[in-house]
Order: C-alpha cells, then structure tokens, then sequence
C-alpha cells in the first residue's frame, strides 16, 4: 500500500501524459480530415469550380470521412514478391516520425507535450527518419517504379534537409538558445520573419520538398511513377503514407509559426486575444500558404529539383547565415 501511495504523483503524471497524447492524437486525425477538404474546396475555388458538395450536405462536410471508410474497407494486398515484414512496417515507418516531432512544438506558453530544451534539434533529428519509411516502401514493393520513387525521396531529403537547416542557423543565432519556448519569446518585441525574411522563404521551400507536396513531388511523380513509392499499397496501408503527409504538414505549419511567425504572441494592440487563437490564426496562414504553392506551381524536374536545392537555397543560406552573424557582432558591439 505504502509503494502505492509513494508513486501515485508518478502514475497521476503518466496517466495525464497518455490522456494528453490522446487529445493531440485526435485533434491531428481531425485536422488532417478536414484539411483534405479544405485543399479541395480551395483548389475548387481557385479553380472555378465546387469542390466537393455532395457526401455531408451542400459543402461536402463528410466527403473526407466517407474517403477515410473507404479506404479502410478496400482489400488490403501484398504483392507476392515483396519483401513483406518490410512491407507491412514501410507506413508505420513513416507515420510515427511525423506524430512524435507534435511533441515539441509549443501551441501556446503552457500548452506543450514535453519542453526540452533542445526542442529545435529534436525535431530536426527525428523528422528526416520519415524518409526510411518511403525509402522502404520503395524497395520491399520490389517494383521498379517504387524503388526510383524511394531513391528520389532519399536524395530530395538530403538536398533540402541541409538548406532547411542552414536556414534555422540565423534565427538561433538572433534567440540564442535551440529551445522552440525560448525562440518564441524572443520574438516578443519583433517576429523574426521581419528580421529573416530570406530564411523563412528558404525554409517555406525546404519544408515543402521536405513534404515531398507539389511542386516537389518527384517521389510520387504519377505521370511518370504511377504513384512512386507507394504503387503497390491499397487500403489501410496506402492511408498512413497519406496520414503521414498531413500529419508532417500541421507539424512543419506549427514549427514555422513557432520560429518565424511569434507563436501564441499577439500583436501588441491586439493584446486581449488569447494566445491559443493566436497561433490558430498564423498556423492556418501557413498553412493556406502550403496549399497555395501546391495548386500553383507545376512539378520540376529531377535535375532542376537538385540544382534548386544545391546551387540556389545552399549559397543563399550560407550567405544569410553570415550577414546574419555580421549583424548580431554589430548590435553587440
């Protein structure tokens, strides 16, 4: 009785961690529907056109919902000749990243699953292993066209991961800590998309190659792949590669409304909103933007995607990352 009572504040603090993973759960699995529909109804819009407007009313409220069941429901195949363990693990693979890097981004000033305080590096570290997942999808569907798709999406993540990162070098520079919670509140005064204009237009880029979205969706590619890495996949299994996209898409949003956009800190007239609509409103900003780019540029090349990457964003990252630290010496001086 005596153990019990010593680790009850332990079990109270473990139980309150598995409830809160479970809201963020949902809330992304909500986000992630109604996000669907929404690049739908926005490329309708943009496009003269409806959208969907007929499952769930006149605005086609239920559509993703009726898309979701039905993938659920569809036969699930395994090629014989595929590698199957490998197979079968590809989408977990590339799921789970996406969920666990939700676990640093800071939604508001108390609201954040656990504030480490190397949160920026967490969640650079733990979103590139994504990439194995396609990567594997790729090669255990032992079809060719998914394993050119896998090779693609391991070569856009080494060209883009560098420039992203580079990218972040000025804002460190600029907060002084890789604490996502300390980069926020640096911003207090002024958002650092004022004082990085060009390292937020770099890491926008990086961040869509990075979600593998158009118009750097070479690993999909389907008038040329068919649908690249995930060809082989139906069903449940094809819905987790999808899930992993959206889920990527409502992290990278919140990471750049974190570093760039001053998280939950209102402006300063503004003052009375609270800070959960706040980030509501600059996360949907950005994330009007990601749908923006996909309805508007046409998909690049392979070898324009890397000379892009290589001998664009990398030079104009390094650059900025030194007028950056030429700036902050000259404050300081």
């Amino acid at each position: 009785m005596d153990m019990w009572v010593q680790n009850a504040p332990a079990f109270t603090s473990f139980l309150m961690y598995v409830v809160f993973t479970a809201l963020l759960l949902f809330a992304v699995l909500g986000f992630v529907t109604y996000a669907i529909l929404a690049e739908r109804k926005v490329m309708g819009f943009m496009q003269l056109r409806h959208g969907p407007n007929q499952v769930g009313g006149r605005y086609g409220l239920l559509q993703t919902v009726a898309d979701v069941l039905k993938l659920l429901i569809k036969e699930d195949t395994i090629p014989k000749v595929a590698d199957r363990p490998l197979f079968i693990l590809a989408p977990v693979i590339a799921f789970t990243p996406a969920f666990l890097v939700l676990a640093v981004i800071p939604f508001t000033e108390n609201l954040q699953f656990a504030d480490i305080g190397v949160g920026l590096l967490y969640y650079i570290g733990i979103s590139g292993l994504s990439t194995l997942g396609i990567i594997a999808g790729g090669w255990a569907s032992n079809n060719k066209y998914s394993l050119i798709g896998g090779m693609r999406a391991a070569a856009q993540m080494i060209s883009y991961e560098i420039p992203l990162v580079m990218s972040l070098v000025g804002v460190i520079l600029l907060a002084g800590s890789i604490n996502l919670v300390d980069i926020v509140e640096a911003q207090e005064s002024v958002w650092f998309i004022l004082y990085q204009p060009v390292a937020f237009l770099i890491f926008l880029i990086a961040s869509v190659a990075e979600l593998n979205r158009t118009p750097f969706d070479l690993p999909e590619a389907e008038s040329e792949l068919v649908a690249g890495y995930h060809v082989e996949y139906s069903g449940f299994r094809f819905a987790f590669f999808m899930l992993a996209e959206y889920v990527y898409m409502f992290a990278m949003a919140g990471l750049t409304t974190a570093l760039f956009l001053g998280g939950w800190l209102p402006l300063p007239f503004l003052s009375f909103i609270p800070g959960a609509v706040w980030f509501s409103i600059k996360f949907m900003i950005v994330v009007f933007l990601l749908l923006w780019i996909r309805f508007t540029f046409p998909r690049l090349r392979a070898d324009q995607l890397m000379e892009f990457g290589w001998k664009v964003l990398l030079p104009v990252a390094l650059a900025n990352i030194f007028v950056t630290a030429l700036f902050k010496g000259l404050i300081a001086g």
